[in-house]
This record gives C-alpha cells, sequence and structure tokens, in this order.
C-alpha cells in the first residue's frame, strides 16, 4: 500500500507541474515594461499587451522576427510539455492502481519508472529554459537603457514551479524501494503460518 500511494502521490504532483507549466507557457507576462506611472507592456512567448487601466492584446504575426530567447524558450516548453503527455500515459500503465499488466508486476514496475525518469527529463528541460530566459533578460536589461528595457515577469515563477514539481512526481514515480519492501513483507506473512504450524507439531 505504501508504494501505490508514493506513486498516486507523484502522480498527481507530476499531473499538477504539468498543469502549471501550460498556464506558465500561455501566460503573458514573461516580459514586462512600465512607462510612466500607468502605461504597462507585457510580452509573453505567443501574443504582447499594452494598455493603461484596459490592456489590449495581439498575436505575435512572424515567428523569424521574434526574439530569441522567445523562439527557444517556447520551442524547449512545448518539448517538455509533450514529454510530460506522454509519460503521463506511461505512468498511467505502470501505476499499481490500475489493472494494466497485472498479470507481469516486474514489467508493470519499470514501466512506472520509465514515466517518472520521463516526467523528471521535462520538468528539468522547463527549469533549464526558464532559468535561461531569466538570464537573457536580466543581461539585456543591464546592457541597455533600463527605463526602455523589459524585465521579467510573473510567468517564469510559476514555470519554475511547474518544473519542481514535475521534478518532484518523476522522483516519487522512480522510487521502487517500497514496492520491493513490500514484496518482502509479503513473502515473510507468508512464511509465518508455515512456522508456527511446524511449531505447533513439537508441542
Amino acid at each position: 500500500m505504501a508504494s501505490s500511494g508514493l506513486q498516486l502521490l507523484g502522480f498527481l504532483l507530476a499531473l499538477v507541474g504539468l498543469a502549471t507549466t501550460v498556464a506558465a507557457t500561455l501566460m503573458v507576462e514573461w516580459k514586462k515594461q512600465y512607462q510612466g506611472k500607468t502605461h504597462r507592456i507585457y510580452e509573453g512567448l505567443w501574443m504582447s499587451c499594452s494598455g493603461n487601466e484596459r490592456t489590449t492584446c495581439e498575436f505575435h504575426q512572424y515567428l523569424l522576427k521574434l526574439p530569441s530567447e522567445v523562439q527557444v524558450t517556447r520551442a524547449v516548453l512545448l518539448l517538455s510539455i509533450i514529454l510530460s503527455t506522454v509519460a503521463l500515459l506511461v505512468s498511467t500503465v505502470g501505476m499499481k492502481c490500475t489493472r494494466f499488466m497485472d498479470g507481469n508486476p516486474n514489467s508493470k514496475s519499470t514501466t512506472a519508472m520509465i514515466g517518472g525518469i520521463m516526467f523528471l527529463i521535462a520538468g528539468l528541460l522547463t527549469i533549464i529554459i526558464t532559468s535561461w530566459y531569466v538570464n537573457k533578460i536580466v543581461k539585456i536589461f543591464n546592457e541597455s537603457h533600463r527605463l526602455h528595457s523589459y524585465e521579467f515577469g510573473n510567468a517564469v515563477f510559476v514555470s519554475w514551479a511547474g518544473g519542481v514539481l514535475t521534478m518532484a512526481g518523476g522522483a516519487f514515480l522512480t522510487c521502487r524501494r517500497c514496492s520491493r519492501s513490500q514484496g518482502g513483507s509479503i513473502s515473510s506473512n507468508h512464511l509465518l503460518p508455515a512456522n508456527t504450524h511446524s511449531k505447533s507439531n513439537y508441542v
């Protein structure tokens, strides 16, 4: 039971991490700039918004004209989301609380571990590309005129959180020690009645 509980916890953490990563990818506030006291400009991976109290948004029209940090970050986050989606399906097959591959517990455990490794890679990709994006924005901010340069926005924190949650879920899914200890406890329970029965014969 302990192993299936850890697997379920890891699956839920990875699922929340995937949803958080998707939300961060769609958020507009990856870069922000304030012009004066009221006018705000936000730029995301897919669209940009500007305005005072009411903001208007429009999608990026030309892919090749986008800054390199936007193009690379968008591509890597999409790869991370696709990898997490595949890991979600693989982990569902390998989890003990599902009925897939019940006749082969070793293959089932290996499948769950493979799904966990895929989650770990996806979360690591999210964390690395988000950190690289922040580093690029900070570098551009320091090299240019700070009053007319962008700062990184709240979306990067959401993306970091998504990567950490995905990696945490993958770590729980790759844990096989609990399943082994559970198997050992079951085998010992099977031996106990035999030992007590043999002792009763001596009495």
